[in-house]
């Protein structure tokens, strides 16, 4: 991978899930199905798209023609201040988020086969590539998914998430593979379907990844009964990027009531949302923000964290930030007054583990009390050294803390950590801590390490210290399937290239006549190597008769199938030849 000082900067975690793109094996057909999708989006989108879309394609150097070398474009979008990475498909949500946080597209390295053309529910470089890469350009647009990408990779997900994410997953690498059978891909769509009505109460992670679709991947911009296009999954999108502006898609004016509407990603979407600006995506993105356990903390956020089952910050109002697996929490007054982590547990400041305090200290869990102390007004972290002196609480002494929840603390203090004039973290030793009748630290288990902070101003997904916990997003288990093309089907790639390598010089129509005649006999579905083919014989009168055939071909191709009458139309209008009408004209 060739690093560029974006991707300098993004942290070791990240990296298990980046691949190398393997560009060798792109076959001749991808290249052109991305040249078809590439050449109509810069033929139709710059009358429907958002203004920055073509500006974008010139400013992150991404070829019509040819699909792009991914880390080729890193020389160029650097200069805007962003890079790429190739993965292997769908990734972990949360790691997508903290990718794009760090100004980092991710980039699914397949393409989608030609039977995808119009639409598909994987993501793919095309949709990646070809839709998210050029509207970052505009700054406004960029400092939205930045945003969104910090939001999003702290935002809690349930269990119920990971298995959606899992199901979406397997149907999308499923539908990516031409040879996957019908019956498998309906089984993969009855699961998905199944799983989501289970989810009784949306996550932060749902919520958000469904503001996500309704504006970074299918969102309109501008008014609202004619609004244009700047959602990547629309612009790469060539069948709905026509559809989606027609009347029979609702529009709607974009707000947070985006969030409660869930989608479909098997088909296009029969309603869309419409921001007037990209100024109003960030708007709508703060409105949700202060709902969340980051910003909120308290009771909530605990619960959240706890409901989540997977690694959690909790942030004390003293700056002090534990993070690790919350296993338990015990409230007072609706207010969390001790809690509890399982497991590896890392103590942390501003995103630093505080020495001393790392996973092999913490190995087996970690608990401390919340709130004020009984009788004293003035929380615990803002208290003086003075002050302490005068409550006794001094290093060597053996102290007794009362805290109004009614949980308390009794040993001997070995030490105090104060940072930025607050008290951070107390250490007892010979230390019994009690709530009730219930004994929570035990002297026996060594010495107690008590979190300092009247309240819980934050919590998060993930860990404050990523390096220090030594976490790394999982790399998914199910892996994209690597095709293996049968003899026939490596044959027709070979024509691909064969007439590809005559676009550079000039058309052979003795070959190209063998071509055509193999593709009547044995590659009747394949219609889009005949375009290819009508774009090299269109310029030269001398071919006619050639040209006729070729038209003809396609012609049958479009009577015989529907859903290829508009493909192929679209494909001649390129040309400038004759336009086929509709399937009448055609079968006239």
């Amino acid at each position: 991978m060739e690093m560029n000082e974006v991707l300098d900067r993004l942290p070791g975690h990240l990296l298990s899930l980046v691949i190398e793109q393997p560009y060798n094996e792109y076959t001749a057909q991808d290249h052109a199905v991305w040249r078809y999708i590439m050449r109509q989006n810069v033929r139709f989108l710059p009358n429907v798209a958002h203004s920055s879309y073509l500006e974008g394609l010139r400013q992150t150097g991404i070829s019509i023609d040819r699909i792009p070398h991914m880390y080729g474009m890193n020389r160029i979008l650097k200069e805007i201040g962003w890079a790429a990475v190739a993965v292997d498909g769908f990734i972990p949500p949360a790691a997508f988020m903290e990718f794009q946080a760090y100004n980092v597209l991710v980039i699914a390295a397949d393409i989608r086969p030609v039977n995808q053309i119009q639409y598909t529910p994987a993501p793919d470089i095309i949709h990646e590539a070809a839709g998210h890469a050029p509207i970052i350009a505009d700054p406004m647009y960029a400092s939205y998914l930045r945003n969104f990408g910090k939001l999003g990779s702290m935002a809690f997900s349930t269990p119920f998430d990971d298995h959606i994410y899992e199901a979406i997953r397997h149907l999308s690498i499923l539908k990516a593979d031409p040879y996957s059978s019908a019956s498998s891909i309906e089984e993969a769509e009855e699961d998905l379907e199944h799983l989501m009505p289970s989810v009784e109460c949306q996550s932060e992670m749902a919520l958000l990844r469904n503001l996500h679709w309704w504006t970074v991947e299918y969102g309109l911009i501008g008014d609202l009964e004619k609004p244009r296009i700047y959602g990547a999954g629309l612009l790469s999108s060539i069948g709905e990027s026509y559809n989606c502006l027609q009347p029979q898609v609702k529009k709607i004016p974009y707000s947070i009531d985006a969030r409660l509407m869930s989608f479909d990603i098997t088909t296009q979407q029969p309603q869309l949302f419409v921001t007037p600006d990209f100024d109003h995506l960030n708007t709508v993105l703060e409105e949700y923000a202060s709902t969340m356990a980051v910003r909120k903390g308290g009771s909530a956020g605990i619960k959240k964290a706890l409901k989540s089952d997977s690694l959690s910050t909790i942030c004390y109002s003293s700056g002090l930030q534990v993070s690790g697996m919350l296993s338990k929490c015990i409230e007072f007054n609706d207010q969390p007054s001790y809690i509890n982590f399982s497991g590896p547990v890392i103590l942390s400041v501003s995103g630093q583990v505080i020495p001393g305090h790392g996973i092999d200290y913490h190995s087996t869990g970690f608990g401390s009390p919340v709130g004020l102390l009984k009788g004293i007004k003035t929380p615990v972290e803002m208290i003086t050294e003075g002050e302490l002196c005068n409550l006794g609480i001094e290093e060597e002494n053996h102290v007794e803390l009362i805290f109004e929840s009614g949980v308390e603390v009794r040993g001997v203090l070995r030490s105090k950590v104060r940072l930025n004039g607050r008290n951070i973290l107390f250490t007892f030793s010979d230390c019994t801590v009690s709530y009730q009748n219930e004994i929570l630290f035990n002297p026996q288990w060594g010495l107690y390490d008590m979190a300092i902070g009247s309240e819980i101003v934050s919590c998060y997904s993930g860990v404050a210290d990523p390096a220090a916990y030594k976490f790394e997003f999982p790399v998914p288990q199910e892996k994209t399937h690597k095709l293996i093309h049968s003899q026939q089907t490596r044959k027709l790639h070979i024509y691909y290239e064969t007439v590809n390598m005559m676009r550079e010089g000039s058309p052979e129509p003795g070959i190209l006549k063998d071509i055509l005649e193999d593709l009547k006999l044995n590659y009747s579905q394949d219609w889009l190597l005949a375009l290819e083919m009508q774009e090299l014989v269109e310029p030269y009168p001398e071919f006619k008769k050639l040209r006729e055939d070729i038209l003809r071909f396609l012609k049958l191709k479009a009577i015989q199938d529907g859903s290829l009458l508009k493909l192929i139309q679209d494909g001649l209008a390129l040309e400038k030849t004759e336009l086929l009408t509709n399937k009448i004209q055609l079968q006239e």
